[in-house]
């Protein structure tokens, strides 16, 4: 009756315990019966009840884990200190990189490779959030300012976004670093042919550090 009564409680402890099991075994060797008996008397149909799958429920750990990373994002975008859109811009996809709960993302993080719908959710996101909200207006200010030379700036900030967040990351790679250094090299000659210097050596460094975040999870390799 109580779970009922308190809805919003249940659910909250669904995703705490969830969100523990994710990052100490990993989205892949976590099972819906690893999650009932961490959840303590609550049964299966009770979570069935709020989370058709387990994927659904990871979906909510990361929006929970995402909250951080948008206010970050809503205070570059909002920074009014004189910083010129290119400045904002690289401000933007530092906090992104440096964000402390990055190492609580990586370390529960599905492979793409085994769950394609995550990362059609992910590309979702950078569509119909992440351009039009955050890195669009940013780059027309860069444009407006005369810090980013580009008549496409709505292209550009998807462009961006999937190599950033798709391309580059681990979750979309079958084996792990692979590969990670010459990809990081490319999109520095890129971004420097654009003249877009978003991305220094500290960010790279974080970026292989996520990657081998990910790697320790397990979930990167195949079966």
């Amino acid at each position: 009756m109580a779970r009922n009564k308190y809805p919003e409680e249940t659910i909250s402890k669904i995703i705490d315990v969830s969100a523990k099991l994710f990052m100490g075994k990993g989205f892949e060797n976590t099972s819906m019966q690893d999650i009932v008996d961490g959840l303590g008397g609550l049964s299966k149909g009770a979570i069935y009840h709020h989370f058709k799958s387990k994927e659904d429920i990871l979906i909510a750990v990361m929006d929970r884990v995402y909250l951080s990373h948008d206010s970050e994002w809503d205070a570059v975008r909002m920074m009014d200190d004189g910083a010129t859109g290119i400045e904002k811009l690289k401000a933007m996809f530092a906090a992104s990189v440096f964000n402390e709960r990055q190492d609580e993302t990586f370390s529960m993080a599905p492979s793409f490779i085994k769950n394609p719908q995550m990362l059609s959710l992910q590309i979702q996101g950078i569509y119909n959030d992440s351009v039009p909200h955050y890195v669009q207006p940013i780059i027309e200010q860069g444009v407006a300012d005369g810090s980013i030379q580009t008549q496409y700036p709505k292209e550009l900030a998807e462009v961006l976004l999937i190599l950033l967040n798709v391309w580059l990351t681990p979750m979309a790679r079958e084996q792990g670093n692979q590969g990670l250094d010459a990809r990081i090299g490319f999109l520095r000659e890129m971004l420097t042919k654009l003249d877009l210097p978003i991305i220094d050596d500290a960010m790279i460094e974080r970026l292989q550090e996520i990657s081998m975040l990910f790697d320790q999870n397990g979930t990167s390799s195949t079966e």
